[in-house]
């Protein structure tokens, strides 16, 4: 799969990601949350500093090829959640984090295992919840310091 290029354009433009964003009307929640073009493009000298920019563009085939799928074959499910989560403000991210937060706890204080290999759920799940809360964590507060 590194020796070939996800067809991006192609899978955002078959699952209509263009159509629901417009529908859901993200762009005009984003501009509700304080995260206005103006207020996007004040923030790329600091991505820039940062070294985030050009950590992009050295990446450009991994990320095409390992997070352009994960991102675009999840995003019909996730948009509308989004949506939503961003109708209510930072603190539906600040949930969501606590939730993915507490459900590892909850996998590791049950001694969970995941079927047929013996792990702990906690563990393997954590791989992905402990990242996703911090996410969401850092999501929501960048929101909640957009309008100051």
């Amino acid at each position: 799969i590194i020796n070939t290029q996800y067809p991006l354009l192609t899978r955002v433009r078959e699952l209509g990601l263009l159509e629901q964003t417009a529908e859901l009307g993200l762009l005009s929640k984003l501009e509700k949350q304080g995260l206005t073009l103006q207020k996007a493009e004040e923030l790329l000298p600091l991505l820039e500093d940062l070294g985030l920019l050009s950590l992009v563009a050295n990446n450009q085939q991994l990320l095409i090829n390992g997070l352009a799928p994960v991102a675009v074959e999840g995003a019909p499910l996730l948009l509308p959640l989004v949506a939503g989560a961003l109708d209510i403000g930072p603190a539906a991210f600040y949930l969501g984090a606590a939730g993915a937060a507490g459900l590892d706890a909850y996998l590791f204080a049950s001694g969970a295992e995941v079927p047929f290999i013996g792990l702990s759920a906690g563990a393997v799940l954590g791989l992905l919840l402990v990242p996703l809360s911090v996410v969401l964590a850092v999501v929501g507060g960048a929101i909640g310091n957009l309008k100051n």
